[in-house]
Order: C-alpha cells, then structure tokens, then sequence
C-alpha cells in the first residue's frame, strides 16, 4: 500500500458540506478512502457525495455534532454498512458567528467548535477500541480543525478564537492519551481561507487578515484539505499532538 493509500480505511469526515470538509472528502474519495461525509445540512452532505468518484462506495448523513445520540447513530450507521467503524476522523464542523447579539454568551459557537469535536471523537475512539484496547500502532488517526486566531486571539472574534484555542489544547491533551493505545491525534491551523464561513466576515475584517498574509492572498480549501490528507496517511506516523499552521505566514 503507498504511504497516502487509503483503499480499504473508512473516513468519518464532519462538516462535508461545505468548504474544508467538503475538499478533505474529495480528496480521500481520490485516493481510496471510504468517506461517511456528514453536515448539519444533509442536503450540502449529499452535494459533496455527488462529487465525488464512486459516490455509491461513500455515505452522507445528516448529524449535529452536539448531540451525543446523533454522533453514535453516524458511528453505528457507519459501522454496519461497511463492517467495521471508522479508522480516520476529520472534525471539520465549526461556525462562526460575528454578531454578538446572536451569541451573547458564546455558548453556541463552543457548543459547535469545542463540545461537537469532544463528543465525536469520544464516540469515535470509544467505537474503534471496543474490545482491542491493546498497543496497536496505526489503529487510528484523527486530526482536528482549529484556526491560526486560536493561537493569535482576534478582539472581535473572541468566542470564535476561544473555542479553537481550546480544540488546540484538547488536541495535544488527545494526543498524549491515545498514542499507546494506537490513535494518533494532531491538528491544523488555517488562516483565512475562502468559505462559507469566512463570508460571515466583514468586508473590512477579510481585507484585515489579508493584510496580515504575506503573500496577500486568502488560503483555498484544496490547500487545507492536502495538509489533512498529509496527516491522516502514513507519511506521519511519528506526527503526534502536532499543531500545523497552514496561514500563509499569519501569526508567525
């Protein structure tokens, strides 16, 4: 099998929808991956499932990764289509939200960007060692979406820029539990790159983070999604607890 082979592996990928998620399922489905593409929006699932070669060997499912019984419906759904759980994990649900009368609190936003990764990657390393919790290397591999303002802090985004600082923690604090029991765990730290979610910036807080780029450009979603793809394959295998900024040189 070549190091970024994933023929025979399922790939349990959240927020596929759309933007980051959406390229990561593509390029999984590219080089072999069984892909459980799930969203929030089952329909956006379902548009990225059509792009994908072989659409019939992959699944779309609609799941909200802050409730706990919807997580394990998709883990056991997955699990009894293809035989055996998920092997690889992309948390890439997450939203923003400017506004801060919408989320005063925000308690939405770490509900999303923080609860949602703890719960799925509960349910996904909890399904993956029942009954085999014996070192096994390359049993798993997870990798964690949190963002370059995680690291920075961004003093209109402060709920955003706390609950990807604490998917950067909770992603070394992974790291460290799983290794010897098989599960590799890291992380990536996009800059700004061009989605649905970073539209919900103003015009002057986008041209902001451009200015602190500096090749002056926003990132694409391929971008992020070949970096992921770097991470779940065995070209890492002694990558563990690594957080990788992929901004364009912002925050360095």
């Amino acid at each position: 099998m070549a190091p970024s082979d994933f023929t025979g592996q399922v790939a349990l990928v959240t927020g596929g929808g759309s933007g980051i998620g959406r390229a990561t399922c593509l390029q999984l489905a590219r080089d072999g991956a069984r892909v459980v593409v799930t969203d929030l929006n089952v329909e956006t699932a379902r548009e990225t499932l059509s792009l994908m070669p072989n659409p019939e060997k992959h699944l779309a499912l609609q799941m909200d990764v802050t409730q706990q019984s919807a997580v394990q419906s998709v883990i056991t759904t997955a699990r009894d289509k293809y035989g055996e759980p998920p092997s690889l994990l992309v948390n890439a649900a997450g939203i923003l939200i400017t506004d801060p009368s919408v989320d005063k609190t925000g308690t939405d936003v770490i509900n999303v960007n923080l609860k949602g990764i703890f719960l799925v990657t509960q349910a996904f390393t909890e399904e993956l060692l029942r009954g085999n919790e014996g070192a096994q290397e390359g049993k798993g591999v997870i990798v964690n979406i949190a963002s370059i303002v995680g690291k920075m802090g961004h003093p209109e985004l402060k709920n955003y820029a706390a609950s990807k600082g604490g998917v950067i923690a909770y992603s070394k604090s992974c790291a460290a539990e799983m290794a010897r029991k098989g599960i590799r765990v890291n992380c990536v730290l996009p800059g700004l790159v061009k989605t649905a979610l970073s539209k919900r910036l103003s015009e002057e807080q986008f041209q902001a983070f451009i200015d602190k780029t500096p090749p002056g450009r926003y990132g694409k979603t391929e971008e992020i999604a070949e970096v992921i793809v770097f991470l779940l394959s065995r070209r890492s295998s002694f990558m563990v607890g690594a957080c990788v900024e992929i901004s364009g040189g912002a925050g360095m």
